[in-house]
């Protein structure tokens, strides 16, 4: 018998999960982009949410975008500086559920900043699959303004306008097991 820990202990499963983001280009396009490399501790209590809590580590070298220049500038230190700051980390504060509808308030560090962040989304579950192991999902998003985070490099560009949009969307899609 597990014990209410083990019970509330949540592994991500990384082969169905994804940490997106979204940003404007040229003020006309979206720039999409994700993070391959994150791992995390989840704990939920069904019985009373706000005992629950999720902390994220996530490797910000890992950033891809498709475009290998790109990706390149943005671990620079005109944006993420990942030889100086290896990981993204996200804590929650505090964590309310409503239905199936999910509000995580946490901290966000990026770089050496941390700012407050909601997150917003669905939490379908718990399942089992036919493994016999439980699952639950979460999609989420938040929308966080990267100067908030120091991140303020751009470019003017010359029929006016700016390269790189200050909002980007985070969208946070976890399939969650529990062991």
């Amino acid at each position: 018998m597990q014990t209410a820990d083990a019970q509330n202990r949540w592994m991500i499963d990384k082969a169905h999960s994804d940490l997106e983001f979204t940003v404007r280009h040229m003020m006309i396009s979206n720039v999409r982009g994700r993070f391959r490399s994150f791992d995390g501790d989840v704990r939920l209590d069904f019985s009373n949410m706000t005992n629950s809590s999720v902390k994220l580590d996530i490797e910000a070298a890992s950033i891809f975008t498709n475009e290998e220049d790109r990706d390149k500038h943005l671990k620079s230190p005109d944006f993420l500086t990942v030889d100086k700051y290896p990981l993204v980390k996200f804590v929650s504060d505090r964590i309310r559920k409503n239905g199936n509808k999910v509000e995580i308030d946490g901290k966000l560090t990026i770089r050496d900043v941390t700012r407050d962040v909601s997150i917003s989304g669905e939490l379908q579950g718990p399942i089992t699959d036919p493994y016999g192991k439980k699952r639950v999902g979460f999609d989420g998003t938040a929308t966080i303004a990267r100067k908030d985070f120091g991140l303020t490099w751009n470019m003017v560009l010359e029929g006016g306008g700016i390269l790189v949009g200050d909002t980007v969307k985070i969208d946070v899609h976890m399939e969650l097991t529990n062991p």
